[in-house]
């Protein structure tokens, strides 16, 4: 997914302030479910993140184009986990780890069924 950096991404010598970089790849995540007609909203609940690891490597600036790229690595019975990255032009810029948890409406963890591992499968 591509990503332009506006002013309201950055702080205020033009940078991107870092939490901003998790903000692109929620975006992209839930730009992988809308993509294909579905919510990250399921019927009985939603996912949560419950571990993130990112690696910051060079800074991203006012009016610069991004690409955050996103691949599955693991599906568990009530989580997954994705691989996040962030490239300006060709290069990378960030990285993400994340652990997704799979929640009911009222905070507890749920097992996916099977119909719910199957899109995530097709989504990533």
């Amino acid at each position: 997914m591509k990503i332009r950096v506006y002013y309201e991404d950055t702080d205020t010598g033009g940078v991107v302030y870092h939490s901003n970089y998790l903000n692109f790849c929620e975006r992209a995540r839930s730009e992988v479910f809308f993509a294909k007609g579905v919510t990250p909203v399921l019927k009985y609940g939603h996912f949560v993140a419950r571990k993130v690891n990112a690696d910051f490597y060079k800074s991203a600036k006012l009016g610069d184009m991004l690409e955050v790229k996103t691949k599955l690595v693991e599906i568990r019975a009530a989580s997954f986990s994705l691989s996040q990255e962030i490239y300006k032009e060709e290069e990378k810029i960030f990285s993400l780890e994340i652990l997704l948890v799979y929640i009911d409406f009222e905070g507890k963890v749920q097992k996916l069924d099977d119909g719910s591992k199957e899109m995530i499968l097709s989504l990533f």
